[in-house]
């Protein structure tokens, strides 16, 4: 087990560098676990994308990234927390094309559609919680 990084890893997102730490860190762990160029391609990008809301929509927060298997079969689960001002329609914060920004308005939907497994908890005026896993294939 030298030189395997820790299952469970949390890395703070205050700054535009700190969604270039979360990609390579997930970058890092997909390679660790064997996942292919296309799955790594694919949980890179809905991290990226995460990320990228937890600091502009949500004013920071941080990026967690766990290691799990269940029967043998790796997967990344990345949890991203922030304590803004929350959303108040998720499933129209899910439709491509929504944004309250300047974006494209991909992200959300984007992330889900990248990922196995997809759960969103938000609470206006508390903040927002994402957890997305991708089971190797």
């Amino acid at each position: 087990m030298a030189g395997q990084a820790p299952k469970l890893e949390r890395i703070p997102i205050r700054s535009s560098e700190d969604i270039v730490l979360v990609r390579q860190a997930v970058r890092s762990r997909a390679v660790e676990s064997g996942f292919s160029l296309v799955d790594q391609t694919k949980i890179v990008t809905a991290a990226s994308e995460l990320a990228r809301n937890t600091l502009i929509y949500g004013g920071g927060g941080f990026a967690q990234v766990e290691n799990l298997e269940k029967n043998g079969r790796p997967a990344l689960r990345l949890v991203f927390e922030d304590h803004g001002p929350g959303i108040p329609d998720i499933e129209k914060a899910l439709q491509d094309g929504y944004t309250t920004g300047s974006g494209l308005g991909l992200g959300l939907g984007g992330a889900k559609r990248l990922s196995n497994e997809f759960e969103i908890q938000s609470k206006p005026g508390e903040g927002t919680r994402v957890s997305i896993t991708r089971w190797k294939a």
